[in-house]
């Protein structure tokens, strides 16, 4: 196929998926500028101790603190397959960083300063620059208007001309809220979104009921449990006939089934049958995508936490390929990688190397996606969740000429996903795939020589097997 020109490209944010987006294009000969509110990269992984103004962060007045981050926070997968492929996510000597085989944030942030670093990228970040709107011209082009802002204050708005736009803002801003619940509205104790949970302290000697039951809601709650009166976890996966379970390790912390109601005396109501007097209701009920910025009169919107329609959940057909978003799916897997080849895809895209259907067959794909949707009763708001299309990421790779994920990322996966649920305390210090562990490595020794000329790359060993470059 014979290539196009290169495009001129606007990339909104500069997280894990605007940074690797802004590579591949870059790789591809396009002429890139990231846009990025914020004055560093790292998108949600930029730590905040402030909060929003709105606990629940549903007031659209709200002053709103962008990261979703809490001060204890470790990943939840191992750093092996968290990274881009071609730039390892290994352990470092260098100063103040953390080799454990699942830190902290903060080495996820120092990792993803790395990879900016190395591939140049920081010169392409206009930091501080918010993107207010996103509109499509009658020439096909796309007006991006952005605002400079400096302590709070508007200093200039700028309006720009592109060729193609690359959406790359998160999805972790914006809490979803159990709004089902009765009369919650009227609950007198209080209530917050765990986007604006930081620390366990403000939690001393409460009575706590969390609703939610993902790896985030877990962690927190047995954060808060060791400050905290009693913490009482609301879960989907708990039986609704089912008596309430004290968790192993704990005195204070109980797993329930799902919120039947609540009262104005305080109660709290679970399917269950049993009811307990709370000073505070914890949301970790999940983000909705939320793009204020974009302009489409209605062909690309967000339904039940569905962005569509998206073919493959990047290009939206009307306006492809010149409009794209990358880092929709969640769920299965990890999602360094996948942006990865999502923005591999886009880039390819753009440069007329990698053709996309007609937009008549890209809609009957979507048609065709949603249908199946439908007959297995999977709501519209797990759209993006890849539990249910498993072989995503090895479509994505085959429409890119690129080799697929390695089976020991795949195999690390479901390892990791079984021990969250299996050994939810422990999981993140006691492991037994040296094996996987080892052909990681082995993988890893294609790229760790190109990482920097004066990186020294050796094998060491951190808790059983682990990799070190300084």
């Amino acid at each position: 196929m014979s290539q196009n020109p290169p495009k001129n490209v606007a990339v909104i944010g500069a997280g894990p998926a605007g940074l690797v987006a802004a590579r591949e294009l870059q790789r591809e000969g396009h002429n890139v500028v990231v846009f990025e509110r914020e004055n560093q990269v790292g998108g949600t992984w930029i730590y905040n101790p402030a909060t929003d103004s709105d606990p629940m962060g549903v007031d659209p007045s709200r002053k709103i603190v962008h990261s979703s981050l809490y001060s204890p926070l470790r990943i939840n997968l191992p750093r092996e397959i968290m990274g881009f492929r071609d730039y390892p996510f290994v352990a470092t000597k260098k100063p103040d960083r953390d080799p454990r085989r699942f830190p902290g944030h903060k080495e996820v942030l120092d990792y993803l300063n790395d990879f900016a670093v190395e591939f140049g990228l920081i010169e392409l970040v206009r930091f501080g620059n918010e993107v207010g709107y996103v509109e499509l011209l009658e020439d096909g082009k796309w007006k991006v208007s952005s605002r400079k802002r400096e302590n709070d204050d508007v200093v200039f708005v700028n309006e720009e001309e592109y060729d193609a736009v690359v959406i790359c803002n998160g999805c972790h801003t914006q809490p979803r809220i159990a709004n089902d619940i009765p009369v919650i509205e009227v609950w007198p104790g209080k209530q917050i979104h765990s986007h604006n949970y930081r620390i366990p302290e403000p939690f001393r000697d409460q009575v706590i009921v969390v609703i939610g039951s993902a790896v985030s809601a877990i962690d927190i709650s047995r954060e808060i449990a060791k400050v905290a009166k009693a913490v009482h976890i609301s879960s989907r996966s708990a039986l609704s006939g089912s008596t309430p379970k004290k968790q192993n390790g704990y005195e204070n912390l109980w797993l329930h089934s799902m919120l039947e109601a609540v009262g104005i005396d305080g109660g709290v109501n679970f399917q269950d049958g049993s009811k307990v007097y709370a000073n505070i209701i914890l949301h970790c009920t999940g983000y909705k995508y939320h793009f204020p910025f974009l302009e489409t009169n209605g062909i690309v919107f967000v339904d039940d936490n569905r962005v569509g329609p998206l073919y493959k959940h990047i290009f939206p057909p009307t306006f492809a390929p010149s409009l794209s978003f990358v880092g929709l799916p969640w769920k299965r897997g990890a999602a360094f990688p996948r942006c990865e080849l999502q923005s591999k895809w886009i880039a390819g895209v753009l440069s007329g190397r990698i053709s996309l259907p007609s937009k008549e067959d890209m809609n009957a794909d979507i048609d065709a996606f949603y249908s199946s949707l439908d007959a297995s009763c999977i709501p519209k708001r797990y759209t993006h969740n890849l539990d249910f299309q498993l072989d995503y990421e090895d479509w994505l790779a085959a429409e890119c000429g690129y080799s697929p994920p390695e089976e020991w990322r795949k195999q690390m996966w479901i390892i990791a996903r079984d021990k969250i649920k299996t050994q939810p305390v422990i999981y993140r210090d006691l492991w037994d795939d040296d094996d996987l562990t080892i052909q990681a490595h082995q993988d890893f020794s294609k790229y760790i020589p190109d990482l920097a000329q004066s990186q020294n790359y050796q094998h060491d060993f951190y808790g059983k097997c682990g990799m070190y470059y300084s």
